[in-house]
């Protein structure tokens, strides 16, 4: 079956499928209703799941990844929302090749893979838990079992993957807790040697030029951020939902791009009564944005062809709080022979080198090639947010660069 034919075939499943009874733990766009993909990513071995997240449209895809052990069973990288859809898609797999053995969480700061754990682990009784070290919560720092984490398989995972049931099919390399003050980040990236795929949650990306399937499926979001102005109808044409998603990027990535203005609050309630949907789904007609009109600039020079990409609140707000071990945890994954990288988020698979994916860090040492890293004046809003954070003494300075 092909990937239109599954999708026909889900939608024709109700919407009650795609019901997720847990949204008010991270109630954030599309909440209580969550759709899935599930796409081949290497044959009869990696599969991916994809769903929406998102806030006041700026939707990007959240991503899990299925891996088929070697003497049977499967191993999930960093759950999504196990809506019945989501289920039904995992459970064909099962019926194929196997229970679900093992669930990783590979973040600590995560909250949309974390909140997602519990749940899921609960519809796979018999799998194993293994988190990253460190776990935490805010603003109590609780056990991982009032979490929701089953109690007698939730496991920390050790320094050494050999340690582990599945390392003999996987290393992983442990990014040390970045401590940034009101609490801490950290990744576990996971090598499948026999795929040569590697697995990341958060650390790295590559902006695709055309929206995501998922996205494709509810386009309301990319032609939202389709309007010039609040009075633009929402038309859906494939120019507009290209032109949604390359400006939902800018958002996601920079807040406030060097190519957007933002609108004071009484032009744009103004602008609002012009709106021909004045609806709740339209935000009452409020649309406080002007892009100037050469601001497809911006997204080029963001999305660089497809090159691996960290972030940039990661570049400006975590990374950089611990340059030494983020380098040593990058030069540690790089000496693993992959051919493709699967984030949680944005584009995938990523064709590409363990050679590019070290050069996509080299915006923390000193003596990074010219022109290497993206526009300075995108960075604008998270710097100052950045300065904000320092002088309320909220976060810690960043480090020097190695």
């Amino acid at each position: 079956m092909t990937l239109d034919e599954r999708v026909s075939t889900l939608t024709e499943a109700g919407a009650a499928d795609r019901a997720w009874r847990f949204w008010f733990t991270l109630p954030i766009y599309p909440y209580n209703k969550r759709r899935t993909i599930r796409t081949e990513v290497t044959p009869d071995t990696i599969w991916t799941f994809d769903q929406v997240q998102g806030i006041l449209y700026v939707v990007v895809p959240i991503r899990m990844t299925v891996v088929k052990l070697t003497g049977g069973g499967l191993l999930v990288y960093a759950p999504v929302a196990p809506t019945g859809e989501c289920l039904e898609l995992l459970n064909e797999l099962v019926a194929i090749h196997g229970d679900v053995k093992y669930i990783i969480l590979p973040t600590i700061s995560g909250l949309e893979h974390k909140v997602f754990v519990g749940p899921f682990a609960r519809s796979f009784p018999q799998a194993q838990v293994w988190v990253s070290p460190e776990q935490w919560s805010f603003p109590v720092d609780l056990p991982l079992s009032w979490l929701g984490f089953p109690l007698g398989r939730t496991h920390i995972l050790p320094a050494d993957s050999s340690h582990t049931p599945f390392g003999n099919e996987f290393d992983y390399a442990i990014l040390d807790t970045v401590d940034l003050g009101p609490g801490q980040f950290a990744e576990v990236a996971f090598f499948h040697r026999k795929s040569r795929t590697l697995l990341v949650t958060d650390s790295i990306i590559s902006v695709s030029i055309d929206p995501p399937s998922i996205l494709q499926l509810e386009p309301y979001p990319l032609l939202f951020h389709s309007k010039d102005r609040s009075r633009d109808p929402l038309t859906d044409t494939p120019a507009n939902r290209l032109k949604g998603w390359q400006r939902i990027c800018l958002f996601a990535l920079y807040f406030q791009p060097s190519v957007l203005e933002i609108l004071n609050l009484s032009q744009t309630l103004r602008e609002s009564f012009t709106a021909p949907d004045r609806g709740k789904q339209n935000y009452f007609g409020l649309y406080p944005f002007r892009w100037q009109s050469d601001w497809e600039r911006g997204f080029t020079a963001l999305r660089n062809d497809g090159r691996l990409l960290v972030a940039p609140i990661l570049q400006t707000l975590i990374l950089n709080r611990a340059p030494k071990q983020t380098i040593a945890w990058v030069d540690r994954v790089a000496q693993w022979d992959f051919d493709q990288i699967v984030p949680c988020h944005f584009d995938a698979p990523i064709t590409t080198t363990p050679q590019q994916f070290r050069s996509a860090f080299d915006f923390l040492e000193r003596h990074s090639p010219p022109d290497s890293g993206l526009p300075a004046a995108d960075f604008r809003l998270l710097k100052e947010i950045e300065q904000r954070l320092q002088q309320w003494r909220i976060i810690f300075a960043a480090k020097e660069k190695i």
